[in-house]
């Protein structure tokens, strides 16, 4: 049985030109087929194309010509309009990253200057404290040398003599100014310690904030670097992984309050520096004002305990005088009065002879006569004489061993006055003209 092959038109199988067709068009090549299985392709086995088919075909091909150039023309505006908005777009976004990267500079330089700032500050800030410390040590050692005074002025005024060993205003001023010394002394070490803490505390806020200044030297240095490449720049490459985020990458804020915490620690620590600093200021002027003070005080209490001396010790020399010009007249007194017992025994002598010699009157011749009444009472006249004499000379020796040891006691209360004299004026103010300035108990 034969078989009649039918002829099948060309179809595009592409999407976009089978999408052109017009339904027109697939109507008229339904009926043309159908009426190709007639009888003009009866008996022939090869299938070919009706001229309709042909024109179909030809119809088709142009359509599709068509159909590509607009396709084309089309594809090839909106790569136009595509390439310029990208174009634009990612300029846009160069730029766009080109200021973020000139802001980040910004606020890098800013805090990069305010650490630097704060930096030379806390140098500044150490260096000074570090005069003050040095200061501090120097008033410190000062001090030794009012400490040694005031105690070999102690231990001097230790060696007085007799009653001139009194606890007197000298002394108790002296013990003030020990007690003060030893005050100043704490208060002194208890500043220096401070100043070598805050003088530590500087360095380390210092070290914090060079190694921020550091980080951020490195960071404006690369943000520079970056904002300087651009589409001709010849050491850029491509980094497939680089717009991921870091794990350990902090944000803006954490950056932000890291060097802001540490500019307030540095703040913090420089308001801390000068404090300390008028501290020492003050506390070196008021301990060098007050040890000055207290050896004025001192200096006052010895001149009038030398003075006080002075006048006792010639009020005792003026005694002394008066008691030798006394032991003097006193011993003529007492040769006066021996004289005087002297010269009572001849009338005494011949007062007795004739006594004895009437008494020897014979018989009623020894008679109780005017002359023998006269001769009893003669004697008893220098008997009472005599022993008024010899009492007053008792008294007159008596005097004169009174006058003896009155003269050795002011001597020797004389001789104490001038010891002490010579330890208070002669030792003690000597060796306290050698008192530090209030200047060099300030530090300087």
């Amino acid at each position: 049985m034969s078989q009649i092959l039918v002829s099948r038109p060309y179809f595009d199988t592409r999407a976009g030109s089978q999408q052109e067709r017009s339904r027109s068009t697939e109507s008229m090549v339904r009926e043309n087929t159908d009426q190709s299985s007639g009888l003009a392709t009866a008996g022939y086995r090869s299938a070919k194309y009706t001229p309709y088919e042909w024109s179909t075909k030809n119809i088709s091909t142009l359509s599709q010509a068509v159909t590509d150039r607009y396709n084309a023309d089309r594809i090839r505006s909106e790569s136009k309009t595509l390439h310029a908005e990208t174009e634009a777009r990612t300029l846009r976004c160069q730029a766009e990253g080109t200021r973020h990267l000139g802001e980040r500079l910004q606020d890098i330089y800013f805090l990069q200057s305010e650490l630097q700032r704060h930096i030379e500050e806390l140098t500044r800030e150490s260096d000074l404290l570090l005069g003050q410390k040095r200061r501090l040590e120097n008033a410190l050692e000062a001090t030794e040398i009012p400490f040694a005074i005031a105690t070999d002025n102690l231990t001097c005024r230790e060696r007085r003599h007799g009653p001139d060993l009194v606890k007197d205003e000298v002394e108790e001023q002296l013990l003030k100014e020990v007690e003060l010394i030893r005050i100043i002394q704490g208060l002194l070490k208890k500043t220096l310690g401070q100043a070598i803490n805050q003088i530590r505390a500087n360095r380390d806020v210092k070290q914090t904030l060079e190694s921020d200044w550091s980080d951020k030297f490195q960071a404006y240095s690369m943000d520079d670097q970056c904002g300087r490449y651009n589409n001709r720049s010849m050491d850029i490459q491509n980094h497939p992984n680089s717009a991921k985020f870091q794990d350990h990458a902090s944000n803006r804020e954490a950056w932000l309050k890291f060097t802001q915490s540490n500019l307030s620690l540095a703040t913090r620590e420089e308001q801390c520096s000068l404090e300390l600093r008028e501290l020492a200021d003050r506390v070196l002027q008021d301990t060098a004002e007050d040890l000055r003070a207290q050896c004025a005080a001192v200096d006052n209490a010895f001149a009038r305990r030398c003075q006080e001396l002075n006048e006792a010790k010639t009020l005792l020399e003026l005694h002394l005088t008066q008691t030798l010009e006394a032991t003097g007249a006193q011993e003529l007194n007492i040769r006066a009065l021996r004289q005087a017992l002297h010269d009572k025994e001849a009338p005494m002598h011949v007062a007795e002879s004739r006594l004895y010699s009437r008494a020897q009157r014979p018989n009623v011749e020894l008679c109780r006569d005017g002359p023998q009444l006269s001769l009893v009472d003669e004697v008893g006249e220098i008997t009472c004489t005599m022993e008024a004499l010899q009492v007053k000379l008792a008294e007159a020796r008596r005097s004169l061993s009174d006058l003896e040891d009155t003269r050795m006691t002011l001597q020797k209360d004389i001789s104490c006055k001038t010891h002490s004299l010579m330890i208070d004026a002669e030792k003690c103010m000597t060796h306290r003209a050698r008192y530090p300035t209030a200047l060099t108990l300030s530090g300087y």
